[in-house]
């Protein structure tokens, strides 16, 4: 076999991932609160980028211009001479939004205090003198669930304190809202609560020794120690799950902030929905005309060479902008075209979706409407829901055998069923697979069971009633 050099030409094509259309990619995924922190970041680095004020009342009926409608399409080397001129031509911009419909975007939040901030506001108040320093340092030991892992002589030793004054402020912790913090136990932290209870039978103190019994579902051994009958262990049960088992998660964790902004709001105007992109938050863009000299110096200078280049980065960042606004509006469009039904008559109506259904119906890949929808929120007439949440599994069979059934609505059918089961003799579930197959709804009897679990619902042995 004989070996030697010699030049081919060969055809093929290659996807290059340049700067901007990471830029383009990474601005798709971000939610509305994340892309108003990416152009806040974005008017820091370029000085060719600024704000650009806009009315919140109508002042015409002239249609919006885009702020790059006149850079081409096909290159980025633009002619900025010409842009700047018609920028100067659509300088007006209209708000889109009056007044009233702004409060359509106000944020949904709810920030919670921290655990530890509303426990030392408490000690505080109350002006805890002798053992203050040690209670704090209780309460800065706290979990997330609010209790004390450490034991009595730990704590004694780590502040110099003696065993009665760690039991003092131990005492003063455990007298702090929300009741039962401080605890360090499970039966300890129920027992704290009891005076939260109307007249709270004597012998509950004593059913909270049987926890790990009723949580099993053994009842009957729970009757015999305490020598009472069964209908009498299921009302001190019941009591029991009134209380907080974890009454420290109430609170946000430390710097947590917990917002819910929708980035899309669904509204039904005249039978229609109506599809507004949330943006609002978002600073309108434009480009700084302070260097419009840069541009008429000689072409190869370093000047106009670092002016075109920022210009062109202004420019992607406007268009990848305006691209991820459309882009969500049309993904939102299909899904409301697809969840119609569940639009207007609820949970029951929802249809399975996936992915490649709203890619093919809007002309994208899959993956970029999965990164238009990642941890991005639409306000409905239902509720406000993530994205995702559209996006129904198909599960079971329908009628004709069709797979029209979703998760979501087979939790809600075994919900149904379960509220109005006999609860003296409870369905198992077997037979909760059985009635729901009798419903067109064909599951095993494994996932019963973690649907079951999933909606919080207990057992056959724990939901019987005597």
């Amino acid at each position: 076999m004989r070996l030697g050099y010699g030049l081919s030409l060969e055809q093929t094509q290659k996807l290059i991932m340049t700067p901007e259309l990471r830029q383009a990619i990474t601005i798709l995924q971000l939610s509305a609160l994340e892309l108003s922190t990416y152009v806040e970041e974005q008017l820091m680095e370029n000085p060719l980028l600024e704000t650009q004020e806009e009315s919140t009342e109508l002042k015409g009926e002239e249609e919006p211009t885009p702020a790059v409608e006149s850079l081409p399409d096909d290159k980025w080397e633009v002619d900025w001479q010409d842009y700047f001129q018609d920028q100067d031509e659509n300088r007006i911009r209209q708000e889109r939004v009056v007044v009233e419909e702004k409060q359509r975007f106000d944020p949904f939040i709810t920030a919670a205090p921290t655990l530890l901030e509303h426990l030392l506001e408490q000690l505080h108040v109350q002006k805890v003198s002798a053992s203050l320093d040690v209670a704090e340092y209780i309460v800065g030991n706290l979990n997330d669930k609010g209790y004390l892992m450490l034991s009595l002589e730990e704590v004694a030793k780590e502040t110099d304190a003696s065993l009665e004054t760690v039991e003092e402020a131990l005492a003063v912790v455990q007298t702090l809202d929300p009741l039962g913090i401080g605890a360090r136990n499970l039966e300890e932290c129920l027992a704290l609560q009891l005076p939260l209870l109307t007249d709270c039978p004597p012998e509950l103190p004593e059913f909270l020794k049987h926890l790990e019994d009723l949580a099993a579902g053994r009842l009957q051994r729970i009757a015999h120690a305490l020598k009472i009958s069964l209908i009498r262990v299921q009302e001190l049960a019941d009591l029991v799950r009134q209380l907080d088992p974890k009454p420290g998660l109430q609170f946000s964790g430390p710097g947590e902030v917990r917002y819910v902004v929708p980035d899309v709001v669904i509204e039904e105007v005249g039978g229609e929905y109506i599809i507004l992109v949330n943006d609002i938050t978002v600073p309108r863009l434009g480009i700084n005309k302070a260097y419009r000299e840069a541009l008429s110096q000689e072409e190869g200078t370093d000047t106009r060479k670092f002016v075109e280049q920022k210009l062109n980065a202004a420019a992607w960042l406007i268009r990848s902008i305006d691209q991820r606004r459309l882009t969500l509006y049309k993904v939102a469009n299909a899904i409301v075209k697809w969840q119609t039904e569940f639009l207007r008559y609820g949970i029951r109506h929802l249809r399975p979706l996936t992915l490649k259904d709203i890619a093919e119906e809007i002309g994208v890949h899959e993956s970029t409407v999965s990164r238009a929808t990642s941890h991005k929120y639409v306000q409905t007439p239902r509720g406000i829901f993530e994205f995702k949440f559209f996006f129904a599994n198909s599960k079971g069979r329908g009628h004709n055998n069709d797979s029209t059934i979703t998760t979501e609505g087979i939790k809600l059918a075994l919900r149904d069923i379960i509220n109005s089961e006999n609860p003296r003799n409870p369905y198992s579930d077997q037979k909760l697979a059985d009635l729901l197959k009798a419903k067109d709804m064909e599951i095993s009897r494994r996932t019963v069971a973690k649907y079951r679990d999933e909606l919080g619902i207990a057992a056959t042995t724990v939901r019987k009633r005597y």
